[in-house]
């Protein structure tokens, strides 16, 4: 068919019931993206004849004979759009995967489609930003600012791939094009437990254009963890690449490569196996119990189903609640929900001309990935490449090696390139999910609030496989209940292996879920004993002096690098009694009521963290710096930029940065546990005052002036009054054999804490059970702020999700342990309309811990928003629901049962 797409006329003819989606990305145009492929999220927008529509719901033949345009073609002459200049300067995107099509929706909207931007955008989802800066993009207000030299840290400056991003050149993992590329497909179980006595292939091999099907017998039978972590002793080995045992619905079965996807789909539904069905257990406590289903035999029957333990206490909790005037006993639950990050798991695999194998991957840790396949597969590391481009987005869902491993196989049995993309519902039915936990919590207080006693019992539920069970456990024991004063804390915590899901790294790890617990629990004490919400934290909150302690008597590495958590409560009281925010609905059925909670972590894990970077200056007289973190939406790329522009006194658009490259970047733990700024943004400060020594060092021996008397300023060095340029400083330093490299390496230890504080004034309608947030206000101690834009962003993001799992998130299973609502449009993540826009402040403190006075930013402050939310529902119903997420129907429920 002919077809015109960006203004050049194309002959090309789409496969039999092919989408537009995909044959505008056969033709090259990658700036048309898939995050759902069921036309929910928006990612495929493009227009035909000037109007925006999902291309994947479009089919391909539809396109003849007319004008479509991609993301791509808003750019004319090397000149940007109007609307792709608005998201530029806002910025209004962070992993930016959804940014194309929310553009190429955004620009073609007249001004009174722009008055109802709630409706207008319905139709696009952004998993990141939370949309605040999306609405300033449409309204034309920029945050960027402008690049000074020596003025980078502290400086609202853009994306360096800013451009790329919004002009739709930014390649993601699946961005690429490769001759011969094969396709990978996955046969899933439909049981929750069974072993595999045979797999017939014979019908699927039949299919043309399949190449191949692997299954449990075709690969190494290497025990694993999938969860990638620095030591790797920290999650079980209990997984195999494929197994003949499948322990939850939704598990790998077997492989399938072939010429097409079609063909590689067809292959897996013609597969025979033959299953031996086993018995499934699916609540956690009931697989605690005796003669609950083993799921794993490994030799340790004796502990059941029980992953892992922990247990402690400090003082005497008996002693502390005998002293108690008052004891509040609960217990509070929240949901298995999804990352969702737009961009699906998937990973490319082939061998180079190098003769080497290169996986291009959308990983978290493309290192650690690195490491797990040498292992699985016997692999010398020389011999194994593996890199990230720019990922769309994580959360902790691609701390996982998932993708990776049969793509490897696939192309060590081919020796050709193969691919391997989730769906969108393999996403929800097969990868990893933040741990469902509940927590029994028992509080004791005197009667001036003070408390005497804090007890927990906490299970969680790791599914069928144990990969962050027990680091998330240890985190949920940790962090919220370190940050309460109190003598007397006993903990009892258990992660469960299940015949469900399996769970894994989720923003906020294992510490989400107890805060929502403890936060909740605090306000019900308060409310016990008479006194205000923002009284009883502030009586007991943890000081500067005190000694962290959650219920282990071991030293720990955690210190107050800073303070702030005071600052924070300060801002979000005063915020929430100003008046400011909507008003109340009118009609009696409407109840308003307020919540706070707050919330504290560690800048990374307790275990091991590292990475490394390196620094040159380049013949121009710029410079080049490589660190192995992956830039996910995160930020890092930019903030790395601005320290090392701040420490060489220089702009930060005078440095090409690289990452996430296991060829061309030193080593890096990961992109996860709040480490982006504080190791990997260390390693960068370490390296770039050493490559600023050797630059002066040299230029002093050059000129004989003191090293006193030489400094950088932008692309110069100033010795005495001699002003040398940096070309001619390289030109001659290379005559003499000079090498203007630097390295350094940064470890986490000792590790900082970043606080966070949230309040809600919500609506809640007694009838209905809908919910209206009328003001959102969160305030952050995150120390010096690197780019106070890309720093509001991430908490704007974290609002969103916390909102999410609070009030419409949650994986619905039936009783055969079966996802019932793999679906954008019946999962229903927050879109533009059910987002407010929160104010959002910053406490005035500096860290001694982390790199230019920062702390952790991305995770936290996602913690404190589900339990600010649920207790604006309770101070405004008068009944505490102690489960998430609060949807309308269950308020609906008890309220309707209370009457």
């Amino acid at each position: 068919m002919n077809v015109t797409v960006n203004g050049t006329k194309i002959s090309a003819e789409p496969a039999p019931g092919q989408c537009l989606r995909t044959f505008l990305r056969g033709l090259g145009f990658f700036g048309v993206k898939k995050g759902c492929d069921a036309g929910d999220c928006g990612a495929c927008t493009v227009w035909i004849d000037g109007v925006p529509f999902h291309s994947c719901l479009v089919p391909a033949f539809r396109g003849a004979g007319h004008e479509i345009t991609t993301i791509e073609g808003l750019e004319r002459d090397g000149g940007l759009h109007p609307m792709q200049q608005a998201f530029l300067d806002a910025p209004a995107y962070q992993c930016g995967f959804c940014t194309a099509g929310m553009i190429m929706t955004a620009a073609s909207l007249d001004d009174e489609a722009r008055k109802d931007l709630p409706h207008s955008l319905k139709g696009n989802l952004c998993r990141c930003t939370g949309y605040r800066s999306i609405e300033d993009a449409l309204n034309g207000v920029g945050s960027a600012e402008e690049d000074g030299a020596g003025d980078a840290c502290g400086a609202s400056l853009r994306n360096p791939f800013g451009r790329s991003i919004v002009t739709g050149h930014a390649r993601y993992t699946l961005d690429v094009a490769m001759d011969g590329m094969l396709h990978l497909k996955v046969l899933r179980s439909p049981h929750p437990h069974a072993g595999i006595r045979s797999i017939r292939r014979d019908k699927a091999l039949a299919v043309p254009g399949v190449v191949d099907v692997f299954t449990w017998e075709d690969v190494p039978r290497r025990l694993y963890s999938t969860a990638t972590h620095e030591d790797h002793l920290v999650d079980p080995d209990d997984t195999y690449i494929l197994d003949n045992v499948v322990r939850f619905v939704g598990q790998r079965v077997a492989a399938v490569v072939a010429e097409t996807e079609g063909a590689a789909e067809e292959a897996c539904r013609l597969l025979e196996v033959d299953y031996e069905i086993l018995p499934a257990v699916f609540d956690p406590e009931q697989a605690m119990e005796p003669g609950a289903p083993i799921l794993h035999h490994k030799g340790t029957e004796a502990r059941g189903n029980i992953y892992v333990d922990i247990h402690g206490e400090l003082g005497s909790v008996e002693l502390g609640f005998e002293q108690a005037d008052a004891i509040h006993e609960m217990t509070y639950s929240t949901s298995r929900v999804q990352h969702v990050h737009l961009e699906t798991h998937g990973s490319i695999a082939w061998k180079g001309e190098d003769g080497r194998l290169h996986v291009r991957t959308s990983s978290q840790a493309p290192f650690i990935a690195k490491e797990k396949l040498c292992y699985l597969f016997g692999l010398f590391p020389r011999d194994l490449h593996v890199f990230t481009e720019r990922v769309g987005g994580g959360f902790g869902g691609k701390q996982e090696m998932i993708s990776e491993d049969l793509c490897v196989l696939a192309t060590l049995k081919t020796g050709r390139p193969v691919m391997w993309e989730f769906t969108r519902p393999e996403q929800f039915t097969s990868a990893t999910t933040r741990h469902p936990m509940t927590t029994h919590v028992k509080l004791g207080a005197r009667k001036d609030g003070t408390l005497t006693a804090i007890q927990l019992r906490l299970v969680s539920n790791t599914g069928a496989y144990g990969g962050h069970g027990g680091e998330t456990l240890a985190a949920a024991l940790a962090n919220q209940l370190t940050g309460y004063r109190c003598p007397n804390k006993k903990a009892d915590g258990y992660a469960v292996y299940t015949n469900m899901i399996p769970a894994g790294g989720f923003r906020g790890y294992g510490a989400s879920q107890t805060t929502f617990a403890i936060e909740c629990a605090m306000d019900d004490l308060a409310k016990l004993l008479g006194i205000s919400p923002f009284e009883i934290r502030r009586k007991n909150m943890i000081r500067p002096g005190d000694w962290m302690e959650s219920v282990w008597h071991d030293a720990s590495d955690v210190e107050f690098g800073s303070y702030g958590l005071d600052q924070c409560l300060d801002l979000v009281e005063e915020a929430l009694a100003s008046g400011r925010g909507a008003t109340k609905p009118e009609g009696e059925e409407w109840a308003e009521g307020t919540g706070i909670a707050v919330a504290m972590m560690e800048s990374g894990p307790p275990t091991e963290h590292r990475s490394g970077a390196v620094m040159r200056l380049e013949s121009d007289g710029s410079y080049h710096l490589a660190v192995g973190s992956t830039e996910m939406g995160n930020g890092s790329v930019t903030s790395h930029c601005q320290i090392a522009a701040s420490v060489l006194s220089t702009r930060a658009d005078r440095i090409a940065i690289i990452n996430a490259d296991t060829d061309l970047a030193p080593y890096d733990t990961g992109t996860f546990a709040s480490t982006g700024t504080v190791v990997a943004g260390q390693a960068v400060m370490l390296t770039a005052k050493a490559l600023r020594d050797n630059i002066i060092e040299y230029a002093s021996r050059h000129t004989g002036c003191e090293t006193s008397e030489c400094r950088l300023l932008d692309d110069a060095i100033i010795c005495a009054n001699q002003k040398i340029p940096l070309t001619d400083l390289y030109a001659a330093g290379t005559k003499e054999a000079h090498r203007f490299e630097a390295k350094r390496k940064a470890y986490l230890s000792p590790r900082s804490i970043a606080f966070n504080a949230q309040g809600i004034r919500l609506a809640v309608h007694r009838v209905t059970g809908d919910i209206e947030i009328l003001q959102s206000v969160h305030a952050a101690d995150i120390g010096r702020l690197i780019n106070p834009m890309q720093c509001r962003g991430q908490i704007d993001g974290s609002i969103a999700m916390g909102v999410g799992w609070a009030l419409t998130e949650k994986m619905v299973y039936d009783a055969n342990g079966t996802m019932v609502n793999p679906a954008l449009r019946d999962y229903r993540i927050p879109a533009f309309a059910d987002i407010p826009r929160s104010e959002v402040y910053f406490a005035d403190t500096y860290d001694s811990i982390g790199p230019m006075g920062a702390k952790s930013q991305g995770e936290c402050a996602i913690n404190p928003v589900a339990p600010a939310i649920a207790n604006a529902v309770a101070n405004a119903t008068g009944v505490r629901f102690t489960s998430l997420p609060l949807s309308p129907e269950r308020i609906f429920d008890k309220l309707d049962s209370q009457s």
